[in-house]
């Protein structure tokens, strides 16, 4: 179509355009019936007035065409597009910050209920945590010597450090070797005098590592310390030597192997009772590395706690000066009493791993620096009917003490000089196998609920922030209708 202004009046070329465009949607009907033939004359064209600044009652929108796009489109597209990126950072923000929140209870529920589970009144007994002090008089269980301390006594115990024994079933081998206690985690002490406790006198060789374990019928004990290799055939003081106690009555004290407050005339099993303390007592001067020793059928089977071959005894005391082999006391022997230790020791200078036999003896050159081995194991429960053994129950703590005797500058030590890994009892947990997974504190049952909860609410806020994504990316497009169908 030509398109020739009015005087006056002339048009751009885009003006032009958008005119032809304005036409091309705009028709005319006639009825046939009552119009015969027309002609165009002329037509006006009028520029839309400048906007008041007054509002306007507005009109109901008509449904544009969506076949061609009108002049004022991209700028309208544009703004769309910006408010519908603003809706849908912000839908996927509030939805990260719901799922946080979530996140976050559940992980505080998950600590608060792990807090109580560790609160249990079994599991936290604060057992008073302090050193083993005992002595067996000469190794051969010569049942007196001295036993004085150099002043007045004074502990400072560190009360955090526990001996855990796990659940580990078919791990240990008893020969005096490591390597399968490598995955097993220790607690290491210092090692002070028994009788005067104080860091100026500590062991200078090093620390005490302390190991344990248990398969559900046995109790398993590794303790390694450092140390210059030293050894004298038949002669157990001048040879290392290693000593367990437990606490078997309720009053007994770690102090004075016992506490009880009677002399070596009067000590019973009457007069004591309540202090008795489990004691494994191991001197290696007539062992062979790698060997085990302890309980054997010819000292058991005279009914005392005995080794007559590697001096791997079991015994019970009240004091230091009142302490007997198992079966054997001032009121007289028990037959069905037996050693149920049995143990080995290792030094890791030796070059030779198959094994030693005692023409082998001193196994290694004096002097070599390493670390000595020494494991033990025993059962849980024994057939003890007389007070003697410490029974360990699984899920429950028993109190713990450990000796070491080493000839310092190759000196012979003498029964009270040894060191101890604290000046009380060392809790020792028998822990069971599935502690972890199946007990817990009171109230544990609603911390479940409470994190199924949490985790299904994540769920769904996750689900409603992905609708919320949809629904402002999708096109908004209207159908378009022609002219004809209006």
């Amino acid at each position: 179509m030509d398109i020739t202004p009015h005087s006056g009046i002339s048009f751009s070329a885009s003006d032009a355009s958008a005119i032809n465009f304005s036409l091309t949607t705009h028709k005319v009907h006639f009825d046939s019936t009552l119009v015969g033939d027309y002609k165009l004359l002329n037509f006006t064209w009028f520029e839309p007035p400048a906007p008041s600044q007054a509002p306007l009652a507005s009109s109901p929108p008509m449904k544009a065409p969506t076949h061609r796009a009108s002049p004022s489109s991209p700028s309208s597209t544009s703004n769309k597009g910006k408010h519908s990126n603003l809706i849908l950072i912000f839908g996927i923000g509030t939805s990260l910050l719901i799922t946080a929140i979530i996140s976050v209870l559940i992980i505080c529920s998950c600590a608060f209920r792990g807090r109580k589970s560790k609160a249990s009144p079994k599991e936290t007994a604060k057992p008073r945590l302090l050193l083993l002090l005992f002595v067996l008089s000469t190794v051969s269980i010569g049942w007196v010597n001295s036993h004085e301390e150099s002043g007045k006594w004074s502990c400072e115990s560190d009360s955090e450090i526990r001996v855990l024994a796990e659940f580990k079933p078919g791990l240990i081998t008893l020969d005096g070797h490591v390597d399968d206690w490598e995955d097993i985690d220790g607690s290491e002490f210092s090692l002070l005098p028994a009788l005067d406790p104080h860091a100026e006198h500590e062991y200078k060789g090093g620390k005490m590592n302390v190991k344990a374990l248990h398969d559900g019928h046995d109790v398993y004990f590794l303790l390694q310390v450092d140390g210059e290799y030293a050894y004298s055939k038949g002669e157990n003081t001048r040879c290392p030597s290693i000593a367990l106690m437990f606490q078997i009555g309720e009053d007994a004290t770690y102090h004075n192997m016992g506490g009880c407050k009677e002399g070596t005339d009067s000590c019973t099993s009457k007069t004591c009772k309540g202090h008795e303390v489990d004691i494994m007592h191991f001197s290696i001067g007539s062992a062979i590395p790698g060997r085990l020793y302890g309980g054997n059928p010819v000292d058991n089977s005279e009914g005392n706690g005995g080794d007559r071959f590697g001096h791997l005894v079991d015994v019970y005391a009240w004091t230091p000066h009142c302490r007997y082999l198992d079966g054997m006391g001032p009121s007289g022997n028990d037959s069905s009493a037996q050693n149920d230790w049995k143990g080995a020791w290792w030094h890791s200078s030796f070059s030779v791993h198959s094994g030693f036999v005692e023409e082998d003896s001193p196994y290694a050159s004096g002097g070599q620096k390493g670390t000595y081995y020494f494991e033990f194991s025993r059962p849980l429960r024994t057939m003890d009917h007389i007070q003697q053994d410490v029974q360990f129950k699984i899920g429950e703590s028993s109190k713990l003490s450990v000796a070491f005797w080493y000839p310092v500058d190759r000196n012979p030590w003498h029964g009270s000089g040894h060191y101890t890994i604290n000046c009380d009892w060392v809790p020792l947990d028998i822990s069971s196998g599935s502690s972890l997974l199946t007990k817990s504190a009171p109230g544990s049952s609603g911390g479940s609920t409470a994190s199924v909860f949490a985790l299904l609410l994540s769920v769904v806020s996750l689900c409603v922030s992905v609708f919320v994504g949809y629904r402002v990316i999708k096109p908004n497009s209207v159908p378009f209708t022609p002219m004809e169908n209006l």
